[in-house]
């Protein structure tokens, strides 16, 4: 259930907008960093409220696929990276490198959408 306006994600958007018009321009050396080291932290936590209900569930059901069951995502992540590492899947380069592949696009979507090349991004 959401709240009504703002959301969180507004509110998120509007902190972040008061540290970079009034705050970075009212401060040098230290606090200037570390307001812009906040400034990145709320785009990301931005991103992740706007974007993650919608790419996190993803990685779930492809690691699911590859290992053959379903179960918790940390746990299926942790079992696929230890299977990968194994060798157990060798046989399914192809399979492996593209849910690589879609869950650190998702990832960077939401960490870091410029480190994607610009088709990647959308």
């Amino acid at each position: 259930m959401t709240q009504d306006r703002p959301d969180a994600s507004e509110l998120v958007a509007a902190v972040r907008e008061f540290l970079e018009r009034d705050v970075m321009a009212a401060t040098e050396g230290r606090v200037q960093f570390h307001t812009r080291v906040a400034v990145n932290v709320l785009n990301v936590v931005e991103r992740e409220l706007k974007l993650g209900p919608g790419l996190l569930p993803a990685e779930r059901p492809r690691a699911a696929a590859l290992l053959g069951h379903d179960g918790d995502a940390d746990a299926l992540a942790r079992e696929l990276a230890a299977a990968i590492r194994g060798g157990a899947l060798d046989d399914r380069v192809d399979e492996v490198r593209a849910h690589v592949r879609a869950t650190v696009r998702e990832k960077l979507l939401i960490a870091n959408p410029g480190y994607l090349p610009d088709d990647s991004a959308t």
